[in-house]
């Protein structure tokens, strides 16, 4: 197996892990989920005896019950007056000791926006302080604020403060500040006199008042910067370009400690919270969870790595809905989903509503983060649906300026990166025009767009001049389908090893055809050739690992939740390998483990897997199963896995390309996007051009979590900002008109089918139409892909009663020439005749009915087709997977 092998651990745990679970947490699990926890934690009590669903939690409880801890995070409307009368009734025995808590010499505390990890108040204590709430007094014992003391995850033994943001915080005249720390008990009490309506008992609250030398209660300042968002299928980013003077306070404690650069580009961070440990990465999973909807006017959600989090955590089996590729709404934002929380409590909520917290969480994270308030925001968007995302965007965040005019699309941002070094590094030919093709593969969607360009050095800036024309697209293939693969092989290989005693299924023994020979087999037979055998394979070991957990939902809760764990799982299991496989780290091996132990192969990295178990059917019964199979998958494996799926997908975007000699007039083909830093990629490039000419930049040892592919968009669209703003460059870009992958037939009366807009023509010259009798109710259109097949049946409602009365100059002067009149001349008494266009701003066609009574023209309101109803029509999470 050598040196480019993953290995799931098997073998003996060397301890406890620290987990710990609440009441509520496990209240929410299965009963086989709860026994799995027993097993894992060798919890023998649990394991020996039977004991039922009540049992288990209590075992579970006695030996991992989590503290808890009553926290003041969210706002109730008067508690903290509430609170004042306390302070002012109760507050009356200082503590000695003070000494043995050490707090900050400044604060700097803001209006209206969260404290957390992250701004690294740390505060050292004795043992008779714990996670507890901290208010904030002035020398007049004045209530100022209210902080939560929180475990340092870094530091064992040392606090953070922190706050929610959502609390009121009130600056005084007097501004000599104190904090009071309190013991447990007198934090509860604070806890419930804040959110209590009825009065408490009266008590003696005792406290420790430390003075900070320097607290300040600031207002966030709005600020010029314009906050940049790369909103992507799986993953989202964000960042801003900050000059010195992007607001006229800064935090000085932030710039000193490297967490806010001035004249920098800035990127948002997040944080991954481990089972041990957090760490913040520059990007966040396009991912939402519901929390709580019992108040359907105050919907609580969790976000990216959180949402995730809390999956796991229940081990999927959480009632609450979770939403992924939320980007796949844009076409259809205004319709309502019905949600769910883990409380079983359910509510209706409008895409759009969803779309916005998503959003408003990523700005709320990059205020906190550059402490200033964002009013300007550039929302990088698909090419071919460029109008429709910002339309969208306006309509979600009306209170935010988004860039329109000036916005990049995600595949010119990526270019204009390029273009960005090129001039920085002086590497271009003054007016030479240069022609580049980007392929972007993100996580749902691949897109081709083409680009020529010219940099002209004018002597007080640089003038761009960029074309740029969408060529082609596979709303279907993204990084996920690379997932779905490895989930695929991951099933038939795990089915196997469970049910015939440990035997291993080779690679060869689903995919047949030699690697050498994919590429050729692809061109000759087509791509489902390659995965037939696999596809069967998929298919029959349903009824030994089930995933498709939609068609469990008639059967008991416990088989449902069984088998949608198992589809998490793996799921989970496949996105791992995929992510430490295709990264440039120099780790050649890896496994998974549920601990870290003593491990004597020094090449392995170690992936945690908390929790391993799947649920096997045998004899028409599940069996958990907890042993972690002794198999290993190996890069060379993966690479034949994935590599048919790839090949296809260049291979439809450059054929055409490659046969009618046009690639040699491209200098650039620039990959963007986490899927085409897969070296497949780059191998089925080569069929079609020489390798010297693919930017394909990739360092041998990437810094930090997030690769330079997956930023360039991002950073792209801020550069392309900063440099208008400076006047470092004038950029004149146009859009070309698109080339539309389908075409729009509809039949005549005598079953023939008329093509209306045909297939691979620029989307600015396609249109055509076709004839029905005024009376008719319901008109149908086909919608084909390049190879002919049908995607959807579209239906057009007729309404005789919407007719109003025009004039063919009306008709012009509206339309142009998208309506000739020698069509219009043509149409007869009783007759309707549709028109059917599309244009370059929008990612489908127009349908516009016209009819004639009495010699008298009437047309009805224009109507638009998309050309997809989503961003992508497959979704790997609908439970038929």
């Amino acid at each position: 197996m050598g040196s480019y092998s993953y290995k799931l651990y098997q073998g003996t745990e060397k301890r406890r892990s620290n987990l710990t679970y609440t009441r509520e947490e496990l209240e929410e699990m299965t009963t086989f989920h709860l026994r799995n926890i027993c097993y894992k934690e060798k919890l023998v009590v649990g394991m020996i005896y039977k004991l039922d669903r009540n049992g288990l939690i209590e075992t579970i409880l006695r030996y991992l019950g989590a503290k808890e801890h009553l926290l003041i995070n969210d706002f109730k409307d008067g508690g903290f007056q509430r609170l004042e009368q306390t302070l002012k009734n109760y507050l009356r025995t200082p503590l000695s000791d003070q000494h043995k808590i050490q707090v900050p010499a400044k604060l700097t505390l803001y209006k209206g926006l969260k404290m957390d990890r992250r701004d690294q108040y740390r505060v050292e204590a004795g043992s008779g302080i714990g996670v507890s709430n901290v208010l904030v007094i002035n020398e007049k014992m004045e209530l100022c604020g209210i902080l939560t003391l929180r475990q340092d995850v870094e530091k064992p033994g040392s606090f953070v403060l922190m706050t929610s943001g959502q609390l009121e915080m009130k600056e005084t005249n007097n501004q000599q500040y104190s904090l009071l720390f309190f013991r447990k008990e007198d934090s509860d009490y604070l806890y419930k006199a804040y959110y209590q309506d009825r009065a408490l008992p009266p008590t003696n609250l005792r406290y420790y008042q430390i003075p900070v030398e320097e607290l300040e209660i600031r207002t966030l300042e709005s600020t010029k910067a314009v906050l940049a968002i790369d909103f992507g299928t799986s993953n989202t980013t964000a960042g801003a370009y900050l000059d010195d003077d992007y607001v006229l306070l800064p935090n000085e404690q932030d710039i000193i400690m490297g967490r806010i650069r001035p004249n920098a580009i800035n990127y948002i961070s997040f944080p991954q919270v481990m089972e041990k440990e957090e760490e913040w990465i520059e990007l966040l999973p396009t991912v939402i969870a519901v929390i709580n909807c019992e108040d359907q006017e105050n919907i609580q959600y969790s976000y990216g790595f959180e949402a995730l989090k809390a999956m796991k955590k229940n081990g999927f089996s959480s009632h609450a809905t979770v939403f992924h590729g939320i980007k796949r709404w844009v076409n259809d934002y205004l319709k309502e989903e019905e949600i769910m929380d883990s409380h079983g409590n359910t509510a209706k909520v409008a895409r759009k509503d969803l779309l916005r917290s998503y959003l408003k969480y990523i700005i709320g994270t990059a205020e906190h983060q550059l402490k200033c308030r964002f009013n300007h925001l550039h929302i990088s968007s698909p090419v071919k649906l460029k109008s429709q995302f910002l339309d969208m965007f306006q309509a979600i965040l009306p209170e935010y300026t988004i860039e329109t005019e000036q916005a990049l699309d995600e595949g010119m941002a990526v270019l204009y990166n390029t273009i960005a070094n090129t001039i920085e590094k002086n590497q271009f030919l003054d007016e030479e025009e240069y022609h580049a093709l980007v392929i972007d593969c993100g996580g749902g969607t691949t897109d081709l767009s083409s680009c020529r360009f010219q940099i002209r050095d004018n002597r007080i800036s640089y003038k761009l001049d960029i074309h740029t024309t969408y060529e082609n697209g596979e709303t279907n293939f993204g990084g996920n389908n690379i997932t779905y693969r490895i989930f695929q092989y991951l099933k038939i290989s795990f089915a196997h090893y469970y049910s015939k005693n440990g035997r291993i299924l080779d690679i060869d023994q689903l995919i047949e055809i030699p690697g050498a020979d994919i590429f050729r087999h692809v061109d000759e037979f087509g791509v489902n050739s390659v995965y037939e055998r696999l596809e069967q394979q998929y298919h029959q070991v349903e009824g030994i690992l089930p995933t498709k957990f939609k068609l469990f939902e008639n059967r008991s809760r416990e088989e449902y939740q069984r088998v949608r764990h198992n589809f998490y799982f793996l799921w989970e299991l496949a996105d791992s390998m995929k992510k430490e496989f295709f990264r440039k780290t120099g780790v050649v091996r890896n496994r998974f483990h549920s601990e870290e132990g003593n491990l004597h192969e020094n090449d392995l990295l170690v992936t945690a897997v908390d929790r391993w178990f799947l649920s096997i059917i045998d004899n028409e019964q599940f069996n958990d199963v907890y042993d972690y199979p002794d198999m290993v998958f190996n890069i060379q494996e993966m690479n034949h896995l994935i590599k048919a799926d790839i090949y296809e997908i260049v291979r439809m975007f450059l054929d055409d390309f490659f046969q009618e000699g046009r690639l040699q007039h491209y200098s650039i083909i620039k990959l963007t996007g986490q899927s085409c830093r897969i070296d497949v990629f780059r191998e089925a490039l080569k069929e079609f051009v020489p390798g010297r000419t693919i930017e394909f930049r990739q360092k041998s040892e990437e810094q930090g979590k997030v690769p330079e592919l997956k930023l360039a968009c991002l950073r792209g669209a801020i550069r392309y900002i900063s440099d208008r703003k400076l006047g470092k460059v004038e950029a004149s870009i146009t859009n070309d008109a698109p080339i539309t992958p389908y075409s729009v037939s509809a039949y005549t009366h005598t079953q023939v089918e008329k093509v209306l807009i045909s297939s691979l023509k620029r989307m600015s010259v396609v249109r055509g139409s076709i004839s029905r009798p005024v009376t008719v109710k319901e008109v149908e259109f086909f919608l084909r892909g390049n190879e002919g097949d049908i995607r959807r049946k579209l239906i057009y409602w007729n309404d005789s009663k919407s007719y109003t009365p025009v004039l063919f100059e009306e008709i012009k002067e509206t339309f142009g020439d998208k309506i000739p009149q020698d069509e219009t001349d043509t149409i007869g008494n009783g007759e309707v005749k549709f028109f059917v266009f599309a244009d370059e701003n929008n990612w489908g066609f127009h349908l516009l009915p016209i009819a004639r009574e009495h010699e008298q023209l009437y047309w009805a309101k224009k109507h638009y087709f998309a050309f997809e109803n989503e961003l992508s029509e497959l979704d790997f999470f609908n439970g038929m997977k």
